[in-house]
């Protein structure tokens, strides 16, 4: 499609941006099960190098795009990425898949705290109650109705930090740089901090495991390549507050999965979580009444 489409059709970028959400959230179980096979970041770094050769072919048939600016506005958003995903990870050692998912939504909160700090970005009145109504949900969804918090879930909380300072920055960065060389720069930065993780504590970087072929093939093609290109290339039809928003079903789309194919127990509280956040999508969106004698 071309760029004016998603312009004049917000929807249209925001939709995506669910279906982003919809293959992230059903990756937190898939990870889960395969770093108990292989070390954390040598996962990381297989599926992270293996995307950005995936990817790196149409960026050069291309032929336009890269430049210094790219390369280290890329870099950037590649060491958010990797802190993201690393400490994502390293909860997913100590905590649920439910939990991982529902603590990185708090970002949801962080991305407005942060953009207004960092920038000076007025929230809104409805963004703003969106945005509150987001993280009671994720309260709910996380703690089950009570203030239970793990080691596991604090870790995970670093992982919400730098998600949110990603997909601000990404923001910033994409309005005036290629979409395909940013994501493949990051990407390979990804690849390349969780491949020296992996080597300097003892690991094989180059490595073949059956057993977690399937996870594998769902995070590089679906959850990596397809995600970060279209978040790099919707972003720049809406604002990172709204991202953050959608991104909140990242933790639903997990739950329901954890819950239908690990038999991870979704309680009453979980599922009231789940549509406060559902609640808070709909606010976002709601057209907003014109003032009268407008045109």
């Amino acid at each position: 499609m071309k760029p004016s489409f998603f312009q004049d059709h917000t929807w249209a970028a925001e939709a995506m941006l669910v279906v982003v959400t919809f293959f992230w959230g059903i990756t937190f179980t898939l990870v889960k099960d395969a770093i108990a096979q292989v070390d954390l970041f040598a996962f990381l770094g297989q599926r992270f190098t293996l995307s950005a050769l995936l990817l790196l072919p149409f960026c050069l048939y291309r032929r336009q795009g890269f430049s210094r600016d790219i390369f280290w506005k890329g870099g950037v958003l590649g060491l958010l990425l990797f802190g993201g995903y690393a400490f994502q990870t390293m909860g997913l050692l100590f905590t649920t898949a439910s939990n991982t998912g529902f603590v990185t939504g708090l970002n949801v909160i962080l991305v407005p705290v942060l953009g207004g700090l960092f920038f000076g970005r007025p929230l809104g009145f409805k963004l703003g109650i969106s945005v509150a109504l987001a993280g009671a949900g994720l309260f709910f969804l996380c703690t089950d109705g009570t203030m239970a918090v793990n080691k596991g879930d604090l870790i995970v909380i670093l992982c919400a930090v730098s998600i949110a300072l990603h997909i601000i920055y990404t923001a910033r960065f994409v309005q005036n740089c290629d979409a395909y060389w940013l994501t493949a720069v990051q990407i390979g930065m990804v690849a390349l901090c969780s491949n020296m993780c992996a080597w300097t504590r003892g690991y094989e970087v180059v490595f073949w495991e059956p057993d977690i072929l399937w996870a594998m093939v769902i995070c590089v093609v679906f959850a990596t390549v397809f995600a970060f290109l279209v978040q790099t290339s919707m972003q720049r039809y809406t604002s990172p507050v709204k991202t953050a928003l959608i991104f909140c079903l990242e933790p639903v789309f997990g739950a329901v999965y954890a819950h239908v194919f690990a038999h991870e127990r979704l309680g009453k509280w979980g599922w009231l979580g789940a549509l406060f956040i559902f609640g808070a999508m709909v606010l976002a969106e709601w057209p907003q009444r014109r003032a009268r004698g407008s045109s």
